[in-house]
């Protein structure tokens, strides 16, 4: 196969156009991250003003995870084959316009179909933005430094979109939809004068669409199943499954015996990669159950508002200070593998804290778990992503950014609907809502102990201290230059 990208080895580094160039791919990271957190809190009054049934406002939130978590593969390879920039900068435009039209919806359908919209064009976008920092930044200290701050910028992106969508709903819920509209219109400014053009030397090998066709079509049935399965295991969720297993067996199938498949079988046999899917997997899992569950404590049994919830959880967001400044030292101190279990570990004490939740609980009481999460994006989020593209070819960068981001999709709608189907379980047991809250958070707790098993056994090897040669540089020692995804740690 041939690049698409310039090899990172002589690529960018963090001072004049790479900085901007950083900059404007966090920014997009940061768009879609304020952008799912502050629907979230807009919700409530979307409903009172469009007077929707909960089944409409149930599938306003579904059909963006399951657009995102079902295409982000597709995304990801087709930005690899077609360009990285072109993809970006199409699906950013997209997204820019279903914005738009989100805010003008006056109908509910008119709002799912703007958020599956959305959806897709972020699958599309986000591992474009991942694999231009992986490819165009030289390997090693810039790479690192310039992934962790776009992860963690992605994710204090989250957090501090708790508050804006505070601040917007009590404006006008509409706000939520037009405010994303002028960052990205300045991101895709920028973006057309600093994303380095993409390679005339493109991969033309043939591009297995009946395999990209049965993965996604798997992975989005998988997505639906796990999201209508909160609420009841009825006829949709029986087809929903059904049809995800037949997709994703046929997938396997045509994997076997494709010439040039979706996914190489590099990436299955590559342990490291396998356990940085995992974690974050896991990670986002632990997270979405926790941030569920305590929203639902804080607003419905506490009375809390919403901007007085998204206050009060806004210490998630020192990842953003902490990302680019301590985990890179962290992690060229201890190695990857080590800062990203540190920062899962962290993630199971944040909720082991919360266990005993009262209804009389004092924030100051509640303090110490959220700040302990917010420690673990701090750890776990960036070396993670680190791991993620470390082994990996340029080529392939589009698609393991891909896997990555459905790890973390698909690992959060596991989350929420199993920590919902939790509350409902005790709920409809006729337990009190304090003991469905201390039950359901249970959920994040296992799935965080999860996480931990699924990566501690990936301890970094003698080869991989800090200072020690990277993948790339032993795989071509031992067996000369490659083009495909390097051997396990």
């Amino acid at each position: 196969m041939t690049q698409t990208t310039t090899s990172a080895s002589a690529g960018m580094q963090l001072h004049g156009r790479g900085i901007l160039l950083l900059i404007t791919l966090c920014g997009a990271a940061f768009l879609e991250g304020i952008d799912i957190a502050m629907f979230n809190i807009a919700l409530p009054a979307i409903r009172a003003d469009l007077d929707l049934e909960t089944t409409e406002l149930q599938w306003i939130l579904s059909g963006y995870v399951i657009a995102y978590g079902g295409f982000m593969i597709l995304g990801g390879r087709i930005g690899d084959r077609f360009g990285r920039r072109r993809v970006f900068l199409a699906a950013l435009a997209v997204f820019i316009a279903f914005s738009m039209s989100g805010g003008l919806a006056d109908e509910g359908w008119m709002l799912v179909v703007a958020r599956f919209a959305t959806g897709i064009t972020a699958a599309f976008m986000m591992p474009a933005g991942l694999a231009i920092i992986s490819t165009g930044f030289a390997m090693g200290a810039a790479r690192n430094r310039a992934v962790l701050i776009y992860a963690g910028i992605g994710a204090a992106g989250f957090s501090l979109g708790l508050i804006a969508g505070g601040l917007l709903t009590a404006i006008g819920w509409r706000w939520v939809f037009f405010a994303p509209v002028t960052l990205g219109v300045v991101i895709l400014i920028a973006g057309l004068a600093l994303l380095p053009r993409d390679s005339t030397d493109l991969d033309r090998t043939p591009f297995d669409v009946p395999g990209a066709v049965l993965l996604t079509a798997g992975i989005v049935l998988t997505v639906l199943t796990v999201e209508q399965a909160a609420h009841g295991l009825g006829p949709v969720v029986v087809v929903a499954a059904t049809g995800a297993a037949a997709a994703i067996v046929a997938f396997g199938a045509r994997q076997r015996r494709a010439p040039f498949p979706l996914i190489p079988k590099e990436f299955l046999r590559s342990r490291p990669l396998l356990r940085a899917y995992l974690g974050a997997a896991s990670l986002a899992a632990g997270f979405a159950g926790f941030q569920f569950i305590v929203v639902l404590y804080l607003q419905e049994l506490r009375g809390w508002t919403a901007l007085q919830t998204a206050l009060a959880m806004l210490v998630l967001a020192i990842d953003a200070l902490l990302a680019p400044t301590l985990t890179p030292r962290l992690v060229s101190r201890y190695g990857t593998w080590p800062v990203a279990i540190g920062g899962l570990a962290l993630a199971v004490v944040s909720y082991a804290l919360f266990l005993p939740v009262a209804p009389g609980w004092t924030y100051a009481m509640m303090f110490p778990s959220f700040l302990a999460l917010g420690l673990a994006f701090t750890f776990a989020y960036g070396p993670l992503t680190i791991a993620a593209t470390d082994d990996v070819a340029d080529e392939d960068q589009g698609l393991t950014s891909g896997i990555l981001y459905t790890s973390f999709q698909f690992g959060a709608a596991l989350g929420l609907a199993a920590a919902s189907a939790a509350l409902t379980v005790v709920a409809e047991a006729g337990g009190a809502p304090m003991a469905a809250y201390r039950t359901a958070l249970w959920v994040p707790l296992g799935m965080g102990l999860l996480g931990v098993a699924a990566v501690v056994v990936a301890r970094p090897n003698r080869l991989d201290r800090p200072g020690g040669p990277s993948a790339h540089q032993r795989e071509a020692r031992e067996t000369g230059p490659r083009e495909c995804v390097g051997s396990s740690h």
